[in-house]
């Protein structure tokens, strides 16, 4: 009979493995090519898996929960009309082998190896093992990882697990109210791998970047009254709605191309200034909030900018996304204003050393050449890394994003 492997893909160059959080298919159920058949979660984003072939699902070979490496074969489907009748069985994934002893410590690792709560990475598998073991974070920063630049793998934590013996660690000074049961009536929701994903970012940010926040006002009047001109055939020639991110990731472009060191990151003593313009763009999704990337966004119109945007987002908020879509961003819009936040500081998207915040567009009076006027207004927050960018560049910078907003060309093509 034709037979079709399912693969757990690879979702990106630096992916190594994936968790099956969900099949939406069961063993027996017939299965249209394309159709999604499961969902699968990395360190950098979950995505739904369409089916390789049309067929029926005969057997799940990995259960929801497991981890497995790129390539593994994760079920197989039989052609319709191909197969005996017979299905197997779910068959669980065998688990890894205790290995007696941890690696030896690397004399050659990087300072920050030995260096605990020093903005480490570790990813939502490797914390969920370190939960389920009992391993404290003190006794997961000594352990050497010998994943990419230094990350501990799940191998490695399971290999410090074993030696061990499995037993949970015992509590350190501080930590007893870890142990303690939730209240009576208290939920308990687990985190979901992009949340924790999320968090674990967040926190290292703030531990590298000194922060600093500027907020500047900005008059929106003349981005309203271009987007009610245009917004009909806009969304009559593109099949989407005509929006304000395309417009202020215009500006922010044109700012970055005027002072291009905000489009940096720091490595060392050394600043990298980036040659594209890769704008990523905070959205909210059912799972969590994830950063998509506009890429070369310098060598697009207004135009291409919105169509670049549509895409992201509509991708992500139906799982659409790879993880590369969610890598290489040189600097990060967060519009909160969408929820009717008026101002915000956002927390910079490591290793960028920028990042806009826009809040809601209201109407306000303003005192225009000394006569009140009825215009509409938002607050924009400029959060910015105090060790590349001081006050003068971020105040200029968050001025020419206002500047380019407020004097946009009426004749700007949409």
């Amino acid at each position: 009979m034709a037979r079709t492997e399912v693969i757990m893909p690879q979702m990106g160059e630096s992916i190594a493995e994936g968790t099956i959080v969900k099949w939406y298919k069961k063993v027996g159920d017939r299965i249209r090519k394309d159709e999604t058949i499961l969902e699968i979660s990395t360190d950098k984003v979950d995505s739904e898996i369409p089916s390789p072939a049309a067929g029926i699902l005969v057997e799940i070979l990995i259960k929801e929960q497991q981890t497995v490496p790129v390539r593994t074969v994760l079920a197989y489907i039989d052609a319709e009309g191909m197969g005996d009748g017979s299905h197997g069985p779910v068959v669980e994934s065998p688990r890894p082998a205790a290995v007696p002893e941890p690696p030896p410590v690397q004399r050659d690792a990087a300072p920050r190896e030995a260096l605990p709560h020093r903005g480490r990475f570790y990813s939502p598998l490797v914390l969920n093992i370190a939960r389920t073991e009992g391993v404290g974070m003190e006794d997961l920063e000594r352990i050497p990882g010998t994943g990419e630049g230094g990350r501990v793998s799940k191998n490695d934590i399971l290999r410090y697990v074993a030696a061990r013996g499995s037993k949970p660690a015992a509590p350190h000074a501080g930590g007893a109210a870890d142990a303690r049961p939730p209240l009576p009536g208290n939920e308990i929701l687990p985190m979901s791998n992009v949340m924790q994903k999320m968090a674990e970012h967040m926190v290292q940010s703030v531990r590298t970047s000194p922060h600093v926040s500027a907020v500047h006002e900005v008059d929106m009047s003349a981005v309203l009254r271009h987007r009610m001109e245009h917004t009909k055939a806009f969304e009559a020639a593109n099949g989407f709605k005509l929006t304000f991110t395309p417009y202020i990731v215009d500006a922010v472009v044109k700012a970055i191309k005027k002072y291009p060191l905000i489009n940096s990151s720091l490595d060392g003593d050394k600043i990298i200034r980036k040659s594209s313009i890769n704008i990523g763009l905070a959205v909210a999704a059912e799972n969590g909030l994830l950063v998509p990337v506009v890429r070369h966004a310098e060598a697009m119109n207004f135009l291409g900018l919105a169509r670049a945007v549509n895409d992201l987002v509509v991708r992500t908020r139906n799982r659409k996304l790879v993880p590369d879509d969610v890598q290489g961003g040189t600097f990060t819009i967060s519009n909160y204003g969408i929820f009717g936040t008026m101002i915000g500081t956002p927390i910079i998207n490591q290793p960028q050393i920028a990042i806009l915040g826009t809040g809601a567009v209201v109407k306000r009076p303003v005192v225009i050449a000394d006569a009140i006027a009825i215009r509409s207004m938002a607050y924009f927050t400029l959060s910015f890394d105090h060790r590349i960018v001081d006050g003068a560049l971020g105040g200029m910078f968050l001025a020419e994003i206002v500047r380019v907003l407020e004097e946009l060309d009426p004749d700007m093509k949409a």
